[in-house]
């Protein structure tokens, strides 16, 4: 610079010295090289039916009449050194049958060679979203017209994964992972505390009672150049703030986009972790969806004000179904009494399994239960179980695995409630005899549900050490 002045020279010097500091505060140190450092990739895509496919959940005809916000799939690849992959996918799904991401992962595995231990496909259980394939299909008082319509729309939503997942792998670039917990408060035990009951108990200062899971577990991309890419955060809430019939991704959709309003150019993605008997209460209206998105958006902010752990390159996968057994298969005497049953849901789940003994079929004794584990690096442990886990498993898992643990519930197939083995004790919705709303061939599942899970899952960690 010679014709700085020497003002001009200290000015520069000490910019280049703060810049120099604040990349060794972000990144650790001395600029890894690219094959000694995480590589991820982002993709999102918009999942907002242009046809009149049925809104998900409540069991009854819900025809969207508009929409809040539009609806979102996304998904983060990560490759870490060596080229050991993994792809989440997030979505604003209520849920996300077998029939429909076994197609996916046939064609990912077709088309980019990822194998089934890699992939897990969550989807928030957003009650404002699409139908998709057989999910919850005898929920509804559906006609064939609408089965035509849900049919084409998870068509579409099959095709549109896979290109999503392709665009996430050719975004792969250099990137530093950290992740940190945040915590916030709206999740309440629907099976301890009476919905009715909450505004009162609230009003009065009194403590609400039952097992719940307030953590906020979030995971950060950040690019060399510091900027922030994506947030992956987590909650253990039903997103059931709202039952009309407008299309929105409910608190979590909410959350996203406060969180990436605040953070241009920052992909929010969202992971229901173990929410099966939590509900956001109280309910029923927009002004508290938005609360509790704003709310879970804060705690997320929170997170990222504190100083988060780096996440050491190094992954690892594994991947594993466990057979859960029914207590009892159904027989056709027990079909034929309940076509006479006052439940709607029951009489249509029992005539169409009436058609399938009629058809020469048979009723298999278990289901296969899907579970994963991903270690990345040292610090982060992440298990993913199907459909709609109860906040006990969260629990237990973090206590048993220790700091950096996510358990995510909603991964992979939409099945039916899980519960834990005192949720099976107590009965009631979650643990009871409900499993006709979901089309399986039996009532109840049996009370080895936990230590089965409990089992798979410990065996999958020690794959990952």
């Amino acid at each position: 610079m010679p014709d700085s002045t020497p003002l001009q020279r200290r000015f520069v010097l000490a910019r280049r010295t703060f810049l120099i500091a604040f990349s060794l505060l972000m990144f650790g140190g001395t600029r890894l090289p690219a094959a000694e450092q995480w590589q991820a990739g982002l993709a999102k895509a918009n999942i907002t039916p242009q046809t009149g496919v049925w809104l998900a959940g409540y069991g009854s005809k819900r025809a969207p009449d508009g929409k809040l916000h539009d609806i979102w799939m996304k998904a983060l690849a990560l490759e870490a050194p060596g080229g050991e992959r993994a792809l989440l996918i997030t979505s604003d799904f209520q849920g996300v049958p077998k029939s429909m991401s076994d197609r996916v992962f046939e064609q990912i595995k077709t088309k980019f060679g990822l194998n089934r231990r890699q992939i897990m496909f969550t989807f928030s259980h957003n009650h404002c979203g699409p139908r998709l394939g057989d999910d919850l299909y005898d929920y509804y008082p559906t006609t064939p017209e609408q089965d035509q319509i849900v049919a084409a729309y998870t068509d579409r939503m099959v095709k549109e994964t896979v290109t999503m997942i392709g665009q996430a792998l050719a975004d792969l670039a250099p990137a530093t992972l950290q992740q940190g917990n945040g915590h916030t408060t709206f999740a309440v035990n629907r099976r301890n505390n009476r919905e009715a009951d909450i505004p009162n108990l609230l009003k009065a200062g009194k403590a609400l009672v039952g097992p719940v899971d307030h953590d906020v577990p979030i995971l950060t991309v950040t690019r060399p150049d510091g900027q922030l890419a994506a947030v992956l955060f987590g909650y253990a809430c039903h997103p059931t703030t709202l039952s009309f019939t407008k299309i929105c991704g409910d608190y979590p959709g909410f959350a996203q986009l406060e969180i990436e309003k605040n953070h241009p150019g920052t992909q929010a993605m969202f992971v229901n972790t173990c929410g099966g008997d939590q509900n956001p209460l109280p309910r029923r209206k927009v002004e508290l969806c938005e609360k509790y998105g704003h709310m879970l958006a804060v705690a997320v902010e929170e997170a990222l004000k504190q100083p988060l752990q780096k996440v050491s390159p190094g992954l690892k996968t594994a991947f594993a179904y466990v057979d859960l057994p029914y207590l009892k298969v159904v027989t056709r005497a027990d079909l034929e009494a309940d076509l006479n049953s006052g439940n709607r849901i029951k009489k249509r789940w029992a005539a169409r399994l009436l058609k399938k003994l009629d058809q020469g079929e048979t009723f298999p004794t278990a289901y296969p239960y899907p579970i994963h584990a991903w270690r990345l690096g040292n610090e982060v442990l992440m298990i993913g179980m199907g459909a709609e886990t109860v906040v006990d498993y969260a629990l237990r898992f973090k206590r048993e695995f220790g700091p950096g643990t996510w358990v995510c519930g909603y991964a992979d197939d939409m099945i039916s409630y899980i519960p834990s083995k005192r949720v099976w004790l107590e009965g009631g919705y979650e643990g009871g005899s409900n499993l006709y709303e979901y089309g399986r061939p039996a009532y109840r599942w049996s009370e080895q549900t936990e230590d089965l899970i409990s089992e798979t899952v410990h065996k999958l960690v020690k794959q990952v050490e």
